[in-house]
């Protein structure tokens, strides 16, 4: 581990056991990457920064009462399975679901999730066939453009609920393209890990 520290990020002090969870978590990652290609290959070496803090500073972010949480095109958790071990900790009651339409990430979620001793729901599914799920918080991590995530948000959101999606450096023009085809409110958030990119808040989604 080296670089961000996790608290240092989040702005308050984490428990040794939830230290520990995203380690393992972390390390089941660069075990399971040569087999199923989880995340890139130049990635690996930045495992910590790159991926596991960078998908933790979205925890603080979340709406303190949000307890239906769906994560889609999860791939190797991140960052649903990363705020699902604060959570674990933090807020209890609060579940996530991960949408992950390849079935061997699946197995890989499935296994992280057992092995750290966490509950949440695996669904080994494309998101266009799912029903509603009425979801508090949706995120979603290097997926697709923002047009087609706030689609797929304004389908499985409550109407009350809140999207979170870190961006790279080209999320005003993300921004732009989405606003043609839906009518939404939006927050431009700093990541601490991406000085170029932003977190992007969306909610109240209506189509134009």
């Amino acid at each position: 581990m080296a670089g961000f520290d996790v608290s240092q990020v989040l702005g308050f002090d984490v428990s040794r056991e939830t230290e520990e969870r995203l380690l393992r978590f972390s390390d089941l990652i660069k075990k399971w990457n040569p087999a199923i290609n989880l995340v890139s290959k130049s990635s690996v070496a930045d495992i910590w920064d790159r991926h596991i803090v960078d998908s933790a500073q979205i925890f603080p972010m979340l709406p303190v009462e949000a307890k239906q949480c769906l994560d889609i095109g999860s791939g190797a958790g991140l960052p649903g399975l990363v705020l699902a071990i604060l959570s674990h900790e933090l807020s209890a009651d609060r579940h996530f679901s991960l949408v992950e339409s390849d079935q061997r990430k699946c197995v890989f979620l499935r296994e992280v999730a057992r092995a750290i001793g966490l509950d949440v729901t695996v669904i080994s599914d494309r998101i266009e066939k799912l029903p509603p799920h009425s979801a508090d918080v949706i995120s979603a991590r290097a997926l697709a453009p923002l047009s087609k995530l706030v689609a797929h948000a304004a389908y499985h959101l409550r109407p009350d609920g809140v999207c979170f999606f870190p961006k790279g450096e080209m999320y005003l023009q993300e921004l732009d393209v989405a606003r043609m085809a839906f009518s939404f409110e939006y927050e431009v958030l700093n990541s601490k890990t991406d000085l170029k990119g932003a977190i992007l808040k969306i909610y109240g989604i209506e189509n134009v």
